[in-house]
């Protein structure tokens, strides 16, 4: 039981990598425009995506497997807190990038523009509270994915429905447990590191929309 159990868990772990849920979000919002009926170029969304996955996944990742070759980093979850500022910091700037990309060149609506601002300050953020405390990137990353759903929805009027939303919570506490259940967060850092993903990908456009 708990060896199917530990299995779950670290396949949860690695399907919700932090650097994967961009190109999740990403993919999301192109398969919303299609329920929308937005005729919406196809070349532009494998763009986007494209983009996305380069510079928020591959760059980062290529960076942490080179620093795990060199033995500067154990594995790809790094779960050592003292080894995760330089990985983060190669985040942050693969962000940065994915920013210029969704604002200067494919010129995105605003309310994905900030999601990818909301997204790289939440990293930054995390980059700078782990230096004192190891507060989980799993959920930071999931909780921003959510509130990037939540923005997309309120930047397009689309009402999610109820088995949507009962998806998101059972993937979110799912995530939570399985992150406790390999004993790689305390409670508190699981709740702190969703809340601040969530809280920083969806309250700027909150306050943008009601603003403008």
């Amino acid at each position: 039981m708990k060896r199917s159990a530990d299995i779950v868990a670290q396949a949860l772990s690695i399907l919700l990598y932090p650097l994967f849920i961009p190109t999740y979000g990403m993919a999301l919002c192109c398969y919303g425009d299609t329920l929308r009926e937005v005729p919406v170029n196809a070349i532009w969304w494998a763009v986007a995506i494209g983009g996305t996955f380069v510079l928020t996944c591959l760059l980062p990742l290529t960076a942490i497997l080179i620093m795990m070759r060199r033995g500067e980093v154990k594995d790809l979850q790094i779960e050592n807190a003292k080894e995760r500022t330089m990985p983060y910091l190669y985040a942050v700037m693969g962000f940065g990038f994915w920013c210029y990309l969704l604002i200067g060149i494919l010129h995105m609506p605003l309310y994905i523009n900030t999601i990818g601002v909301g997204a790289t300050f939440a990293i930054l953020i995390v980059t700078l509270i782990n230096r004192r405390w190891k507060i989980s990137a799993h959920l930071t990353a999931f909780g921003g994915l959510l509130g990037g759903v939540m923005s997309y929805c309120l930047g397009t009027m689309m009402i999610p429905t109820r088995g949507t939303l009962a998806l998101w919570l059972g993937l979110t506490l799912m995530l939570m447990y399985a992150r406790l259940w390999l004993h790689a967060h305390t409670p508190a850092q699981v709740a702190t590191g969703w809340l601040l993903g969530l809280s920083c990908t969806f309250i700027p456009y909150l306050i943008i929309s009601y603003v403008l």
